[in-house]
């Protein structure tokens, strides 16, 4: 029998379900229409040329190409964009 109550501290491990952020297409890669190039919490890169922005901040395609990132200057210097320049793809 125990003669020290317990404090319950290791007892209350909480286990969180990863929710799977981070680029999904990498520079170079090609893409089509619709495709997720990168999920994220918040702007850490901005859409591009060819690119929009989801509401949780997803950036994913509106072309057919390839993924090309680059740095913004300016007032958001230090952050990236996302550009797809377009290319044939063939079928």
């Amino acid at each position: 029998m125990a003669h020290t109550k317990s404090q319950g501290a290791a007892n209350r491990v909480v286990h969180v379900i990863g929710k799977r952020l981070g680029v999904k297409k990498f520079a170079g890669e090609v893409v089509r229409p619709g495709n997720i190039i990168v999920r994220q919490r918040g702007t850490r890169f901005h859409p591009g040329l060819n690119t929009d922005m989801g509401r949780d901040f997803t950036i994913f395609s509106k072309i057919d190409g390839q993924v090309k990132f680059r740095n913004l200057t300016g007032h958001k210097q230090g952050k990236k964009a996302i550009d797809i320049i377009p290319s044939a793809i063939s079928n």
